[in-house]
């Protein structure tokens, strides 16, 4: 994200309806016309400005898009009750019955059964591939593809996905790149790098306090404009429009990302480093070591960093358990899933995030049994953590050689 964007994002200002610095809250959840033809008009789509119902939209959920449009640079937002609403909504609008979806074989678990299980009900069906190998994902199109499917930086492997790349695959063939880019906010900015949807989980980062659910669709106007259609939109027919409520907090929230993410950058990189010194198989975009390393560092913005997600291999899923309720019961942070937090957060990801994937997938896919995905927190003395993380290991005799490279 170029520092005009970030700029873009920093001047919105929303005088609240007494004048208040925080725009006010639509506390409603249905509106009133002055007469009967403006809300015709407004069932048919012809009436900007106007409110209709809440679960069409409401100020405060467009004051939230406008942010997140200026977040990721796109022309407009909508805002939804989840990130899996958000998902799916998309996915639904963009596919008809006897479609067909190329998604990377990495991504979090509801999106894979959303794609691998539900859809089949309406005859779609998706190919789930390496999207490091733009070769594989090109051998996978066929003339019944609608969309590519990926995370900027997958859920839990951490492969980074060379948008740009996959974004000159999907016009060639007329189809387009939607990318889920909950894990980097800030770090990557896929419109940017021609992406034609941009997803987000708020629940994680953007939000950042762990006390919401909530999700959001970036894109054009007219896209984002048909997700709420009262005839065909899905978005607006499946009834996942966020709460007005949420909408204000996240927004209040959405300010300090910027800082936020610095901090989880930096706390999750000196981890990463420190424990790939010590001998660990540490998965981390701003290492070296990863495969990815150099895609990241062409499309990121370097003043964000790397991202706040690491991965490390304890080797078996016995140790790693072991491993988890010991950090949380040293008060390093706490044995729970998402991310995002101002405290740490691990969990293993083969029997929580990811356990809607079969099995053989995830050992195909590189997913171990002992993996423990970390969502570093915001600790100020992130020395200290690392020696306390060290002593947790050095209780349970964790040890690098015990792990197989």
């Amino acid at each position: 994200m170029s520092k005009k964007a970030t700029n873009q994002l920093q001047d919105l200002q929303y005088f609240g309806e007494f004048g208040g610095i925080n725009p006010s809250i639509s506390d409603s959840s249905t509106y009133t016309f002055l007469s009967a033809k403006t809300m015709f008009d407004t069932f048919e789509g012809n009436t900007e400005g106007c409110y209709l119902y809440s679960r069409h939209s409401s100020p405060s959920n467009l004051y939230l898009g406008e942010a997140l449009a200026a977040l990721e640079g796109t022309e407009t937002a909508n805002v939804y009750a989840s990130g899996m609403g958000a998902i799916s909504s998309v996915i639904m609008q963009l596919c008809d019955a006897g479609d067909h979806v190329v998604s990377s074989r990495t991504i979090y678990g509801g999106t894979y059964a959303f794609l691998k299980n539900f859809v089949k009900k309406f005859a779609i069906d998706t190919s789930f591939v390496d999207n490091t190998s733009l070769e594989v994902v090109e051998k996978s199109i066929n003339s019944r593809t609608r969309m590519i499917y990926c995370e900027s930086v997958s859920n839990p492997l951490l492969e980074v996905a060379d948008i740009k790349a996959l974004a000159k695959l999907a016009k060639k063939y007329n189809i387009p790149l939607v990318v889920d880019n909950t894990f980097s906010p800030l770090s990557i900015a896929p419109a940017k790098l021609g992406a034609d949807v941009v997803i987000h989980s708020l629940t994680k980062f953007i939000n950042g306090t762990s006390d919401c659910v909530a999700g959001a669709v970036c894109g054009t106007t007219e896209f984002c404009l048909s997700l709420k259609d009262v005839n065909n939109g899905a978005g607006m027919l499946f009834g996942s429009t966020l709460d007005s409520l949420r909408a204000a907090s996240i927004l209040k929230n959405l300010r300090t990302l910027h800082i936020r993410m610095q901090k989880h950058s930096q706390n999750a990189m000196y981890l990463a480093q420190k424990f790939e010194q010590d001998g660990f198989r540490v998965v981390y975009p701003g290492l070296k070591s990863h495969s990815g390393h150099e895609t990241m560092k062409r499309q990121m913005n370097a003043d964000y960093g790397f991202g706040g997600l690491l991965t490390m291999d304890v080797s078996s899923l016995e140790k790693a358990n072991a491993l988890m309720e010991l950090m949380q019961t040293e008060k390093i942070g706490y044995l729970a899933v998402s991310l995002g937090f101002y405290k740490t957060l691990f969990s293993a990801p083969g029997t929580s995030t990811s356990s809607e994937i079969p099995l053989e997938e995830q050992k195909e896919m590189g997913l171990s049994d002992g993996l423990i995905r970390f969502s570093i927190g915001l600790d100020n003395d992130i020395k200290r953590t690392y020696k306390m993380i060290k002593n947790c290991m050095k209780q349970l005799n964790i040890k690098p050689d015990m792990v197989s490279v």
